[in-house]
């Protein structure tokens, strides 16, 4: 008795789970569709719509930049009316402080001569009154089809590097789940800001393409965190458990093993995850209006990332250990 209560002692405890991730991981799976697949239709939208997954912005097109501070209160709908019946639709405008004071900031069509420049202001001067112009920019496509190109094989290198990585430190159905849930917080991120492509005209750039590499890194380690603790506690799997509630003996599964290493990490992910999602909301809510979009996608990706860390890689960790079992018992 002394033995198999040592050997007990050293497992984790059922009754310590907070969550069943086996028993509910149908309700992850749909929670997770619920997300993306509105987003993908978004996604298809746009390509549609703008012969791209999201709404490109200036980094992508090309473009003019125009920093005009206006002498008496002018509206950012104000403005819009003005860029629009000037053929500038669909421009991104935006207040923000230069200088301790107001100034409007206008992301338009490249404006290719002087003469058009000319013609603009003295629509602005007539609808909104006098200005003074802080600065003109003309932005060149950063970021071109080749570079773009270049990108996504870089991405793909990537994930390659990291099946092959993660199949060394532990096993293939584990590296094939991490980037399942990478695929999915990439998707998610990217079907929001389509559909508010769609809808508000949120526009992407370079800052977003880091928003989303960023992400990427988040996620995979907290994947590899929970990945962790689940194949250091493998070696319980066919061990005894006892219920707490009926006190009846049973052998610990691959899924048993799966909640018990889930909860073990749980407080620590959600922490973490939770610390910086403070952090993103202070510089959202109180910060410039130029990195806004980049914050949002920030804490679009961490809260992603976090719950497919969590709840997705693991349980399908467990659907595939499963699956196999099952198929072994067939062949057999």
């Amino acid at each position: 008795m002394t033995s198999n209560s040592s050997t007990l002692s050293n497992k984790p405890h059922v009754a310590k789970n907070v969550v069943d991730i086996v028993k509910y991981r149908t309700l992850c799976f749909a929670i997770s569709l619920f997300l993306t697949i509105p987003g993908l239709f978004g996604i298809a939208a746009c390509c549609y719509t703008y012969g791209a997954p999201l709404k490109p912005g200036i980094d992508f097109t090309g473009g003019s930049i125009l920093q005009y501070q206006f002498e008496r209160p002018t509206s950012l709908e104000a403005v819009h009316k003005v860029l629009d019946e000037f053929g500038f639709v669909g421009s991104q405008v935006q207040q923000t402080i230069i200088a301790g004071k107001e100034a409007v900031v206008m992301r338009t069509k490249a404006i290719d001569s002087e003469a058009d420049k000319a013609k603009l202001d003295s629509k602005l001067l007539t609808e909104l009154g006098p200005f003074k112009s802080i600065s003109v920019d003309k932005v060149t496509a950063t970021i071109g089809p080749e570079l773009l190109a270049n990108g996504l094989l870089a991405l793909l290198f990537t994930f390659a590097c990291m099946v092959g990585y993660i199949s060394y430190r532990f096993k293939f159905d584990y590296a094939v789940c991490a980037i399942a849930a990478l695929v999915h917080d990439v998707l998610v991120l990217c079907g929001i800001f389509a559909l508010l492509g769609l809808f508000l005209g949120t526009e992407v750039d370079s800052l977003f393409i880091s928003a989303v590499l960023t992400v990427i890194g988040f996620s995979v380690h907290d994947t590899i965190v929970v990945f962790d603790r689940i194949r250091e506690n493998a070696k319980f799997v066919g061990s005894k458990a006892i219920d707490p509630v009926t006190k009846e003996e049973s052998k610990k599964t691959f899924g048993d093993v799966a909640n018990d290493s889930v909860n073990q990490t749980l407080a620590r992910s959600l922490y973490t995850s939770l610390t910086v999602v403070i952090t993103l909301l202070a510089l959202y809510l109180l910060g410039g209006t130029t990195t806004r979009d980049f914050v949002l996608a920030m804490l679009i990706g961490i809260i992603s990332g976090t719950y497919s860390s969590i709840f997705n890689a693991s349980c399908l960790l467990v659907w595939w250990r499963e699956r196999k079992q099952q198929l072994r018992t067939k062949a057999a």
